[in-house]
């Protein structure tokens, strides 16, 4: 089995390749702009028939799709999300129509959830930003492509190697900063908000079921942790496992920020789609993937 994987430098793809590596009898392709690439792929700018011709040499079984970009301004955001997944889509069905493809989406799609009620996948899509719009711009051109396809739509991942540019790998860094100071102090944003976070390595494994799966799936699948929890849980649990002494002032401006709480305050995923159509559920608690968060370090 041939596997493409574009965007495996990323946190996301990196863990995937790995998870990808381990299948007994697969060839794992990775596309990117790296010299070290087997394919020479940037979303962003490729023409859809050079892609094509990349496709075509590489011949691969089934595409997983890690890239994208989750933070800088507008434009970036909309190539990277969605002018990339649509040029994916046009290459596919001219060189490989019959190639599976997996997707990586993201709740941001669904913008506010409500209290208490976890969203299934045919709940309404109001993302709020340009990010979650970009998103959803490229699951609408994955879905309608035509293609033996599924979007996996992902929570807040968390777990080994969590960049500091996301909220968990940005208040390990920040842990770190503080040591074991009692006089230390933390001044974080409102952590008020409610966030499905999922392991990452519980992301990678359900991207393996679904390359893997006879037949066709569903065309988008929530991947979560399927229940909401407070971000000061979170901020709480990591500075255990940090042994913090400090202290935590929440509500000051800070990178660690609240813009986006004030906009959505609740996130929860429905996850049993997943389990019936992939046999997937998690298999790592929150408080595994801090363990593993904090003992594994940050990526730079």
């Amino acid at each position: 089995m041939r596997i493409l994987v574009l965007g495996s430098t990323g946190y996301l793809g990196a863990h995937v390749a790995e998870r990808l590596r381990a299948l007994p009898g697969a060839r794992v392709l990775v596309g990117g702009r790296s010299p070290a690439a087997d394919a020479d792929v940037d979303l962003a700018r490729v023409r859809p028939e050079q892609l094509a011709k990349a496709l075509a040499s590489a011949a691969p079984d089934t595409v997983v799709n890690c890239a994208g970009a989750t933070g800088g301004d507008a434009v970036t955001l909309a190539e990277v999300n969605a002018r990339g997944p649509a040029v994916l889509c046009a290459a596919l069905r001219e060189a490989s129509p019959a190639a599976r493809l997996v997707h990586l989406g993201s709740a941001a799609e669904y913008g506010p959830g409500t209290p208490d009620i976890p969203v299934t996948e045919s709940a309404a899509t109001r993302p709020v930003g340009p990010y979650g719009a970009t998103k959803l711009a490229g699951t609408v051109a994955v879905t309608s492509s035509g293609l033996d396809a599924v979007v996996l739509r992902v929570g807040n991942p968390v777990g080994p190697g969590a960049p500091p540019t996301g909220l968990p790998g940005r208040i390990a860094a920040l842990l770190r900063q503080a040591g074991p100071d009692p006089a230390a102090v933390l001044r974080l944003g409102d952590l008020s908000a409610h966030r499905d976070f999922v392991d990452v390595r519980d992301v990678a494994r359900a991207v393996v079921l679904a390359a893997t799966a006879p037949g066709p799936l569903p065309p988008v699948l929530n991947i979560g942790g399927g229940r909401a929890v407070p971000v000061r849980d979170l901020v709480t649990s990591l500075a255990g496992q940090a042994g913090f002494r400090g202290r935590i002032e929440e509500g000051a401006a800070s990178p660690a920020g609240s813009a986006r709480s004030a906009q959505v305050s609740w996130q929860c995923s429905d996850i049993s789609a997943a389990e019936e159509a992939l046999g997937w559920r998690p298999a790592h608690s929150l408080d595994d993937a801090l363990a593993a968060l904090w003992e594994g370090g940050t990526t730079p």
